[in-house]
C-alpha cells in the first residue's frame, strides 16, 4: 500500500470535469484507489464518491493505493492534482 497527501489547487475545487479525469486515470491501473478526506473514506474510481467529497480549492487530501500498479498509479494521479488536471483555473 502505497499514499500521499495532495492539495486541490484548481481555483474551483474539483468539480466534474477534474473529478471525471481523476476517475478516468485511476481507472487505468488495476490498484484499488481510496481518496480520505475530512474523515470520509471513498473510492478514487467511483465518480460519486469522488463528488460526494464536494473538495474545495486548497483541501488536503490522501490518496491510497494497493494493488499491483500502485506506485505507478499514485504517480499518475499525483501529477493530476500538481498540474491542476492540466485545465485552467
Amino acid at each position: 500500500m502505497v499514499s500521499k497527501k495532495v492539495v486541490v489547487k484548481n481555483e474551483s475545487g474539483l468539480h466534474a470535469r477534474p473529478a471525471s479525469v481523476l476517475v478516468k486515470t485511476a481507472s487505468r491501473f488495476k490498484s484499488d484507489f481510496f481518496i480520505k478526506m475530512y474523515g470520509y473514506k471513498v473510492n478514487g474510481k467511483s465518480i460519486l464518491g469522488v463528488m460526494t467529497l464536494a473538495a474545495e480549492s486548497g483541501a488536503e487530501m490522501e490518496l491510497i493505493l494497493e494493488g499491483p500498479d500502485e506506485k505507478e498509479a499514485l504517480e499518475k494521479i499525483a501529477e493530476l492534482f500538481e498540474n491542476k488536471f492540466n485545465m485552467a483555473s
